[in-house]
This record gives structure tokens, C-alpha cells and sequence, in this order.
């Protein structure tokens, strides 16, 4: 999957489009996603100029958006839907992330109730651990305000 089969059903776009290519996927269990670090993206002007570093908060973002992916891809939803970033327990940051590096994010499915699903994510940059969480994602119609 690459991005512009992402592109059809995540509604991010540039800069915040975090999901490179699609790497592997089982339906209803887990997918593995990559994001190119590049020194080019307009967070390094300010996140830290003299020592780039990829923003924790992004690394997280970028695992959410894997989950909105291996949602979307194990259930056959209709257009008028988004998938919602609810929840976020046990966060844990082990490495930084610098440009250059290519982060692989796996996220497993591990329960879902109605609408809410809950899972376990890991991002590895050459196989080392930098970030580990769980996730809680929601899907919504987008005509919900």
C-alpha cells in the first residue's frame, strides 16, 4: 500500500500525513507502517534547530494513524467516517528519533468493543525499541459534531 492508497483513507494530508507505505498487514490483527525522517519537515525549524529531533508527540501521532489504517483496511466502512485518536496509556520513549531515520511502526489490534477498538503499538528505528503505547481509537461520522 503506498501513499496514495493511504491518502484515500486517512483524511491528513502534508505535514501531518505521518504514514509513509504500508509494510504488512493481517485484517483484524496488526500492520506494520513506515515514515521516512526528513530534515525537510517544517517541525525541525523549531524541534530543536541545532539538535533536530523527530517530536514524541508526532511519534505517537504517526502510530494512530497506523491504527486508523488497520481499521479502515479490516472493515469495509463508508466514506462519511473518520477514526478518532481517543485515548493513550503507558506511552513510553526509550530513543530519539532523528532525521534520516526510517521509523517502522507495528500496531496490533487487541480488543474492540462497538466502535472503540484498543491496541498495542511499538516503533523500532533499526530494529532498536524508541517508542512504545497503547492506543484507543474511535470511529465517528464525520457529520458527528
Amino acid at each position: 500500500m503506498n501513499e496514495n492508497d493511504i491518502r484515500n483513507l486517512l483524511p491528513h494530508r502534508y505535514p501531518f500525513l505521518l504514514i509513509d507505505k504500508i509494510i504488512d498487514l493481517k485484517k483484524h490483527d496488526f500492520l506494520i507502517a513506515q515514515k521516512n525522517v526528513t530534515i525537510n519537515e517544517p517541525f525541525f525549524q523549531g524541534h530543536f534547530p541545532d539538535y533536530p529531533v523527530f517530536p514524541a508527540v508526532l511519534i505517537l501521532e504517526a502510530m494512530a494513524q497506523a491504527t486508523a489504517l488497520l481499521d479502515f483496511k479490516s472493515n469495509d466502512r463508508p466514506k462519511d467516517l473518520l477514526y478518532y485518536f481517543v485515548g493513550i496509556d503507558k506511552a513510553r520513549f526509550k530513543k530519539p528519533v532523528y532525521p534520516g531515520d526510517v521509523l517502522m511502526i507495528k500496531v496490533n489490534l487487541i480488543q474492540s468493543k462497538k466502535d472503540v477498538h484498543k491496541f498495542t503499538s511499538e516503533c523500532k528505528v533499526n530494529d532498536e525499541l524508541v517508542c512504545t503505547a497503547e492506543l484507543l481509537g474511535a470511529v465517528r461520522s464525520k457529520n458527528d459534531t
